[in-house]
């Protein structure tokens, strides 16, 4: 199951309010694989359509995703992230992976 932080929570659901979504959810895909693993989407989202998975776990939002996504969110955490060499915003990571060697140690 993903893990949210507290900070990840506020920052989706600020970003719902900017964006006048309030009531929706976010829809997390997957979007390829990289040497840091699984690599995510995510999109503004009103309701599960059919076959998605709905996790209710979040303070104030629910997350939708289908059974793929779900496999490769195992053991994931979305982190709020504020840092001068990524930015700010989301990151889905997971924190057991260890297949970085390829691009200098740096992933995140």
């Amino acid at each position: 199951m993903v893990q949210i932080s507290a900070e990840a929570e506020k920052f989706i659901n600020d970003l719902l309010e900017k964006n006048n979504k309030v009531g929706y959810g976010i829809k997390i895909y997957l979007s390829g694989f990289a040497c840091s693993g699984p690599q995510f989407g995510m999109s503004f989202q009103e309701k599960a359509n059919e076959g998605e998975n709905v996790d209710n776990t979040a303070n104030g939002f629910s997350m939708f995703y289908d059974d793929e996504t779900k496999e490769a969110l195992d053991k994931c955490a979305i982190e709020f992230i504020d840092d001068p060499n990524f930015g700010t915003g989301l990151t889905i990571r997971d924190p057991t992976y260890d297949g970085c060697a390829s691009c200098g140690g740096g992933c995140h």
